[in-house]
């Protein structure tokens, strides 16, 4: 582990504090699971835009083409759930 000094505006702090106390786990334990979310996002979007940046739509349509054009099946008793 490593340690880091930040400033943050004291409401910031305040509200973070609030949460920490009703989620029962430590400012560090928040502040910290609240950057690794924030890091998975953002490289969850890095990749999304790194598959769209390969597209290739002329696969996609020949792709596409070879899907029976008809409603799917609904299994018996599933109807009420939809």
């Amino acid at each position: 582990m490593s340690t880091l000094s930040i400033q943050l505006p004291e409401s910031l702090r305040t509200a973070a504090e609030a949460l920490a106390r009703e989620d029962q786990v430590s400012l560090d334990q928040l502040i910290a699971t609240a950057l690794a979310e924030k890091i998975a996002a953002l490289e969850a979007e890095r990749y999304l835009q790194q598959r769209a940046a390969r597209d290739d739509r002329r696969a996609f349509d020949a792709a596409l083409a070879k899907v029976a054009d008809v409603e799917p099946e609904i299994p018996q008793g599933r109807m009420n759930a939809l």
